[in-house]
């Protein structure tokens, strides 16, 4: 028998108002918030199954005290600690480098405070990147970024989304790189390093899409198979691990807090899909997902399987980063 493999697995812990005002609804800035309820349903989850996952955590919610309690929980459970940024803005692309970096830092120094850990790993907001982005996290020592997302359908999830918005021209301005270009499909789906200047480096984790079609089978795009058909999500996510291990693709698999809620734990998110499933239908689907992939791989937090990456440093591409 052949050698099982390691995965990565993520965990974006959007918020009830980051997608609010990503949406450009009122009353996001008084940051209304679903992590008490949510984080202990779903560490058990993780804890049944024995799963340890890297949580990226947004900065503005590990600033303020009535999350506390509950981000502390993701610690004792012996969970990863990301940075999702200070904000949660989408367009941090759009960001000057000083603005990265005190985005960066802001969030950090929340994290930390919040949780006891310091984050080693980053992944964007609506997966925005930059050169600039990649150049302050390697300053600042992280040991990778996980913000790419190679797949060609991003403008499509784009007109989704406006379309059941009332975003004003600035915001749509703002939002035009949500979810990424066609061409970001054209990105590597295997971890790779980027090569800064001075010879340095920082190892990019990809959010992981079907090899050749670049199509998506993060968990969120598995509940919106699994809505219409059980079978066809499970033999999807089957065809795609099995692609993957075939082609020696590494896994990064994506989830998100929306994943384990239905419309009425998230006022003002039911046109997100899945959203009509109730809570019991959808974490049966999810832990479906979950099993089937670790029938095919080890799952490991981003942070072990970026660890796992460093130990053969010399198989991974290298990509000039400007």
């Amino acid at each position: 028998m052949s050698e099982r493999k390691a995965a990565g697995i993520s965990f974006d812990l959007d918020n009830l108002w980051s997608y609010l005002k990503t949406h450009g609804d009122p009353g996001w800035d008084t940051y209304p918030s679903y992590l008490d309820r949510l984080l202990p349903d779903v560490l058990d989850l993780f804890g049944r199954r024995g799963l340890r996952v890297s949580f990226f955590i947004v900065g503005r919610d590990a600033a303020l005290e009535k999350n506390r309690a509950a981000l502390k929980l993701i610690a004792a459970a012996g969970h990863e600690a990301g940075n999702h940024s200070f904000d949660h803005e989408p367009w941090l692309h759009r960001k000057t480098k000083p603005e990265i970096e005190a985005e960066i830092s802001r969030a950090e120094t929340a994290i930390t405070a919040a949780t006891g850990l310091r984050p080693r790993g980053f992944r964007g907001p609506g997966f925005s990147w930059s050169p600039d982005l990649i150049e302050v996290l390697a300053a600042r020592g992280y040991l990778y970024d996980a913000s790419t997302f190679p797949t060609f359908i991003g403008p499509l999830g784009r007109l989704y989304y406006f379309a059941r918005s009332s975003l004003s021209e600035r915001q749509r301005e703002e939002r035009r790189k949500l979810f990424g270009g066609a061409a970001e499909g054209l990105r590597p789906v295997r971890p790779y390093f980027w090569r800064l200047r001075g010879g340095t480096t920082l190892l990019e984790i990809p959010v992981t899409t079907l090899p050749l079609l670049k199509t998506p089978f993060h968990l969120s795009y598995l509940l919106y198979l699994g809505a219409i058909s059980p079978a066809a999500m499970r033999t999807y996510l089957r065809t795609a691990l099995a692609a993957c291990r075939t082609s020696r693709t590494g896994v990064s698999f994506l989830l998100h807090p929306l994943d384990f809620l239905a419309a009425a734990d998230a006022p003002g998110l039911g046109f997100f899909p899945a959203m009509k499933l109730d809570r019991r239908k959808k974490r049966a689907l999810v832990l479906d997902a979950l099993d089937i992939f670790s029938e095919y791989f080890d799952i490991l937090p981003l942070g072990a399987y970026a660890e796992r990456c460093f130990d053969a440093p010399a198989a991974l591409p290298r990509k000039a980063l400007r």
